[in-house]
């Protein structure tokens, strides 16, 4: 069976938007001037139709979050809590802003690894431990990472950590100090590098997926 699709909804993309990671500090001593940094990096991400991806965290993350939504931008969250109740209750975590908030269940440490996994860009900002955990991750995954340096914390310690590491991953790293300019680099790295093994991918795939055969994949 077919189903027909509406009036203004004819040409769905056959890949999802792009999505963005913000990763950072959410709590310490952060300047007012590096949270407005991370507002402007929202506004951007936003701005340019991607989707931004947080860990629902305050501080930075949320100011990119609140930037996002200044100008319309898609936002969604992983949550550590198990439901909507445990989010609030025990992580005191944001709710303003979000389209969406997956909930994992995981606790902090654990929902890193579905944070990192559901980006495509992972940017990182200031950040304490569970930062740099964030960081290992996408560099231990390839990733394509940004980082926004001038911010504090980990983020101007990445070519440090790097040295430390002495390990190649395949990971990509982008540095840049200005939100609006390490977008564009990120993103004419993702149009050139990432999303041409993405478009090859679904070459001849049924873009709707195939209904379960009862009979396990091989």
């Amino acid at each position: 069976m077919t189903y027909k699709i509406e009036s203004g909804y004819e040409e769905l993309s056959s890949i999802p938007p792009l999505a963005v990671g913000v990763m950072g500090s959410a709590g310490g001593q952060v300047a007012d001037e590096v949270r407005k940094t991370l507002y402007e990096l929202g506004r951007e991400i936003g701005r340019r139709g991607a989707v931004l991806v947080t860990g629902v965290a305050p501080g930075l993350p949320h100011d990119a979050v609140l930037g996002s939504k200044s100008v319309g931008g898609l936002v969604i969250g992983i949550s550590p809590a198990l439901n909507f109740q445990e989010h609030v209750e025990r992580y005191k975590s944001p709710t303003r802003g979000y389209d969406l908030i997956v909930y994992t269940g995981s606790g902090l440490m654990g929902r890193e690894i579905e944070n990192i996994r559901s980006c495509d860009v992972v940017v990182i900002a200031g950040g304490r431990s569970g930062t740099l955990g964030e960081f290992a991750i996408a560099y231990d995954e390839a990733k394509l990472i940004g980082v926004l340096t001038g911010t504090g914390g980990i983020a101007d310690h990445v070519d440090e950590l790097l040295g430390v590491m002495n390990k190649e991953t395949g990971a990509t790293i982008i540095s840049d100090p200005h939100p609006v300019h390490l977008m564009d680099r990120l993103e004419r790295s993702y149009l050139e590098n990432i999303l041409p093994k993405h478009q090859k991918l679904v070459e001849g795939h049924d873009l709707d997926g195939q209904l379960e055969s009862g009979r396990p994949p091989v």
